[in-house]
């Protein structure tokens, strides 16, 4: 083995719960396990990448790595962590959301290295044709309701209601791990600590229709050093797709995580070695101003989920967005590159013809764009110089805009202190 895989959860902050008996599993030889994807949406997010990187590492440890992508289970929902029922998904859509998240799996496990290859499989393969008398004859009679009543996903739902299609659930994922621990000999299930109830099901079922053995290992659930939801922004979700969030919004995310954070997501989101990172974080005390540690975090994910030149255009707009950016400087940018920078920023549209003969600053700034809620807050924030125009601060409360301050003849970029942008295009 190239690595011990648990000792590598261990030091990266990676394990939670481990039933006894997988560290001796994985010591024996190579062993398969798998993760679940739940495709509730077109693209997997950043949180999806723990479990992706727990694969990764149980690929790289010697073994050999299932991702598995919920067709069945997604038509039912997974109730874990949920105060209320999810909508169900169309066919149709749930196809869609299916194919665009087997191609993003696909860029990160090695498919083709032998014996430990990975493989992608979907549920739906093997419950299209289980009828559903089947389904309570095979399984159903396997587990008591009151071995069911007893999971936190279930307890959680009690005062407020649960429908039998959630309550089903559970027996749903655990017949996907006997039906691979029979049909593939995976013995290991993975995943996020809100999935344990759902995974010792299904070691459960095994134990009981087979008299089998199985195990089930999982990752703890990230939160923020500052009590705010890991993978979410004030645009939203962050999502893995370059259409959803753009690589530059996405290598933003990252550098822009505090130093608590970062020693944390850059032990579980990217393959550096614990001397590396520990060197890392020795040259990041002695200057934390440079952030060393976010800028190797940032650089490393968004290489893997994007690419280097993905990466390399996300570092040139940050410096012209935290460098010594100019107007000059944005006006080197082409059209379609200023909206790649600046998108997702926060924007209006003002008539052209206002800026034709030009028009005041505070004006502009409160009524006409609305960044400002009213003129004398707009005033303050200018007299107290957290105002700039095309990277030009202006201080001067009887400035006057007009179609010269347009970028690409169309644009003008507003920066409310240091990191608030706004973009106001002429039309």
């Amino acid at each position: 083995m190239e690595k011990n895989f648990i000792e590598e959860l261990k030091w990266r902050g990676m394990l939670q719960d481990c039933m006894p008996g997988v560290e001796a599993l994985l010591m024996e030889g190579m062993v398969s396990g798998y993760v679940g994807f739940d495709p509730t949406a077109d693209s997997l997010g950043v949180g999806n990448l723990v479990q992706i990187m727990t694969l990764l590492h149980f690929q790289k440890a010697g073994h050999k790595p299932y991702a598995l992508i919920g067709g069945a289970t997604g038509m039912v929902g997974d109730p874990s962590g949920k105060t209320q029922e999810r909508s169900l998904l169309s066919e149709e859509m749930l196809q869609h959301n299916l194919n665009c998240q087997k191609k993003q799996l696909l860029r990160f496990l090695d498919f083709d290295c032998g014996a430990n290859s990975a493989e992608l499989i979907n549920n739906y393969d093997w419950f299209r044709n289980f009828s559903f008398l089947d389904f309570m004859r095979d399984v159903g009679k396997y587990l008591t309701i009151n071995y069911m009543m007893a999971k936190d996903s279930v307890q959680s739902r009690m005062e407020t209601g649960m429908s039998f299609t959630e309550f089903s659930y559970q027996l749903v994922q655990g017949y996907d791990f006997y039906y691979l621990w029979k049909n593939r000999g995976v013995q290991l299930q993975m995943g996020g600590s809100d999935q344990w109830g759902n995974m010792v099901t299904g070691t459960e079922l095994i134990r009981r229709k087979e008299n089998g053995v199985a195990f089930a290992l999982t990752t703890p659930l990230i939160k923020k050093a500052d009590g705010t939801k890991f993978g979410k922004t004030e645009s939203g979700n962050v999502w893995l797709d370059a259409k959803k969030t753009s690589p530059y919004a996405f290598f933003q995310f990252w550098l822009n995580s505090s130093d608590e954070d970062s020693k944390i997501y850059i032990r579980i989101f990217t393959l550096l070695s614990k001397d590396e990172i520990t060197e890392l974080e020795n040259e990041h005390s002695k200057a934390p101003h440079l952030r060393l540690l976010q800028k190797s975090l940032a650089k490393d994910v968004t290489v893997r989920v994007h690419s280097e030149s993905d990466y390399l255009a996300a570092l040139e707009a940050s410096e012209i967005l935290f460098g010594k950016g100019t107007k000059e400087s944005l006006s080197k940018l082409s059209e379609s590159d200023f909206l790649s920078v600046f998108e997702g920023v926060p924007s209006s549209v003002i008539a052209r013809k206002e800026l034709e003969g030009g028009i005041n600053i505070i004006e502009f700034l409160s009524e006409k764009s609305g960044i400002f809620s009213s003129k004398s807050e707009a005033r303050k924030m200018l007299l107290g110089g957290g105002v700039a125009i095309n990277k030009n601060r202006v201080e001067d409360v009887n400035f006057h805009l007009n179609l010269d301050e347009l970028i690409n003849g169309k644009y003008i970029l507003v920066q409310k202190g240091k990191k608030n942008y706004f973009v106001v295009k002429a039309d």
